[in-house]
């Protein structure tokens, strides 16, 4: 059984940092892409990141590019995302997703003062 579950969201000031963690397993999630997506309320699903399996390079969206960071640990079939300088449009459930779109419960990560 597939299973995907994020972690590390939170309440963070403007300007603070969060890491989100995905723990992935029933699948060999040192052979595939994995993504992170967000649904803020009232939005669509908006990709943030891709990062590749092998030569792990990471793609991201320009609302997040310069302030995310996509990693991943293949040994502990784990993903992360680096947030930084967040802002209040960052608020949304944050969502790890395997290649054809299955995800986890998702993080809420609440950016207020």
């Amino acid at each position: 059984e597939v299973q995907l579950v994020e972690s590390g969201g939170g309440l963070v000031q403007p300007g603070g940092s969060l890491r989100l963690s995905c723990t992935a397993s029933g699948f060999t999630f040192s052979r595939v892409t994995m993504r992170w997506v967000r649904q803020a309320p009232g939005k669509e699903l908006e990709w943030l990141s891709s990062i590749s399996a092998i030569d792990l390079t990471a793609r991201y969206a320009d609302s997040v590019k310069g302030r995310f960071t996509s990693s991943r640990d293949n040994a502990k079939n784990t993903l992360y995302l680096q947030m930084n300088s967040l802002t209040p449009e960052d608020t949304a459930v944050y969502y790890c997703e395997d290649p054809i779109g299955r995800r986890g419960q998702g993080t809420q990560v609440t950016v207020s003062s």
